[in-house]
């Protein structure tokens, strides 16, 4: 499943450009031309990412940052500012509201990309990690989540999720067709309200830390 970004910035042939480039490199990906109009789009669906100017009307990218992790269902979306506000006070004002990276402008396509990657790659071992830790495993499957909207099926997958396996090893370690675990995630989804996989393995963590401890 390709990785959703939202780009927020108030030039549109800057943003048409990044767009253009995301989308090659195989990524899914929505705009927004200021910080109100990104809060639509989040509404709309969760991305796994954000790239953010600062400069913008409306509301600038320190105040959607601040939108972001002020709200329990956002807060953990990694962002990137893209900027040309380049002086020392800006990126430590960036960082100290939440930023997971700070890149100024003009930028080379290719350290964008890297930096996208790369922060990806973290989000997701850090999502991992603490759903190993958190969890009751059982020949390392977290056994302790349940969720009563799911069936026993989608409860063991939310669970492989939060491990962050793919489908394909889902499918391997459960014995079932790749088709059959995308069904089962696509309901999972459905029940819930959920955009994408991030919002499956948030869900089982927080149920998973929030369970009564057993002796």
């Amino acid at each position: 499943m390709a990785k959703r970004l939202l780009i927020v910035d108030d030039e549109p042939r800057l943003l048409r450009a990044l767009e253009m480039m995301l989308r090659v490199a195989g990524y899914e990906v929505k705009t927004a031309r200021n910080g109100r109009e990104a809060l639509v789009r989040l509404a709309e669906t969760l991305p796994d990412l954000v790239i953010a100017d600062i400069r913008m009307p409306l509301m600038d990218g320190y105040a959607l940052v601040q939108h972001l992790r002020d709200s329990p269902r956002t807060n953990l979306i990694p962002v990137i500012f893209l900027t040309a506000k380049d002086a020392v006070a800006d990126r430590i004002t960036g960082f100290r509201a939440g930023v997971d990276h700070y890149l100024t402008k003009p930028f080379e396509a290719e350290e964008l990309l890297a930096v996208i990657s790369n922060v990806l790659d973290r989000v997701a071992r850090t999502h991992a990690g603490i759903a190993r830790l958190v969890g009751n495993h059982d020949g390392d499957q977290a056994t302790d989540f349940f969720d009563e909207a799911l069936t026993e099926a989608e409860n063991r997958i939310a669970g492989a999720v939060a491990r962050g396996l793919s489908n394909k090893d889902i499918a391997s370690e459960f014995g079932i067709s790749v088709r059959t675990v995308e069904t089962h995630i696509r309901r999972i989804l459905a029940k819930k309200n959920f955009s994408n996989r991030v919002e499956i393995a948030r869900h089982v963590m927080e149920r998973q830390l929030s369970a009564p401890e057993t002796d």
